[in-house]
């Protein structure tokens, strides 16, 4: 038996279905919109957070650790000495995060990629992207979520599959290197 809608449903489901038929082939509509990213130059307020944060790691590091940041791949050890010791907790969101301000730092030095500020649909946020490109990473939260549900993360695999990912988006020289990797 087919189902019948009442004479007063009618009109009423047709006029529902007109409204999403129009809403969904309208320029701008909201399936656009979701698509949308914007990449920009970061202000000063995110390049004096991320200078903080790496602070934080440094301050951590030299009190306890007996070393510093340095801004090259020692940092890598260091990272992982912090895990491996414990020494920021998996609550500790903003400090897990400070940890991959010092990641982010050394694949900017490493690949030439360049600290930019990311927004989309679901927020904004700071990544180190291929310049003039959406080709982008987000280091700050590469170590932090791993560590805030507890895994004991290997902080140079991280780095390594980080390269891995976005070295085929690398500007290119002669002979097919990637531009920075060609000295190493």
């Amino acid at each position: 038996m087919k189902p019948v809608l009442k004479p007063v449903l009618k009109p009423m489901v047709r006029a529902v279905c007109y409204c999403l038929l129009l809403s969904l082939s309208a320029p701008g509509s909201w399936a656009d919109d979701e698509d949308k990213v914007s990449i920009t130059e970061l202000g000063w307020m995110d390049r004096n957070h991320l200078q903080k944060q790496v602070d934080t790691i440094d301050d951590i590091a030299r009190r306890q650790l007996g070393v510093q940041v340095r801004n090259n791949r020692d940092d890598l050890e260091l990272l992982q000495r912090i895990v491996n010791q414990g020494l920021i907790g998996k609550e500790e969101r903003l400090k897990l995060q400070a940890m991959g301000a010092v990641l982010g730092n050394l694949l900017v030095r490493e690949l030439g990629l360049k600290w930019m500020v990311y927004e989309d649909k679901v927020g904004r946020s700071r990544a180190i992207c291929v310049e003039a490109t959406s080709h982008c990473l987000f280091p700050v939260t590469m170590l932090s979520r791993r560590m805030e549900v507890g895994i004991l993360v290997n902080v140079r695999e991280v780095y390594t599959n980080a390269v891995e990912i976005i070295t085929p988006y690398l500007p290119k020289k002669p002979f097919g290197l990637p531009a920075l990797l060609q000295g190493h």
